[in-house]
C-alpha cells in the first residue's frame, strides 16, 4: 500500500514574542552570519499516512493539528501533502 507524507508546520503566530529566535538572531552575526533581519523558530512534524490521502483524510489531520500539534491561542499552522523528491526511494 502507498505511503504519503503530510506536513504539518508550527509557528508562533506574529504577534507572540519568540525569545528563542530572537536568540539566534543575536548569535548570528558573532557567527560571522550578517544581514539576518530577523529569526522565527518553529515546529514540523511530518506524518507518514497509509494510503491515499483524499479531503477526509486532510481533514482529521487538520484536527489533529489543531487539537494536539498546535496551541492555536499562540501558534498559527499549515498541512501539506508532501511529494516525493524525484528519483527518492520508496
Amino acid at each position: 500500500m502507498p505511503v504519503a507524507r503530510v506536513v504539518v508546520d508550527v509557528m508562533l503566530k506574529p504577534e507572540i514574542l519568540d525569545p528563542q529566535g530572537q536568540a539566534v538572531q543575536r548569535a548570528l552575526p558573532r557567527l560571522g552570519f550578517d544581514g539576518i533581519s530577523d529569526v522565527r523558530q518553529g515546529k514540523r512534524f511530518e506524518l507518514e499516512v497509509d494510503g491515499p490521502v483524499d479531503d477526509a483524510a486532510l481533514a482529521r489531520i487538520h484536527e489533529l493539528a489543531e487539537t494536539f500539534l498546535a496551541n492555536t491561542v499562540i501558534e498559527n499552522f499549515t498541512v501539506k501533502i508532501e511529494e516525493p523528491a524525484v528519483g527518492a526511494e520508496k
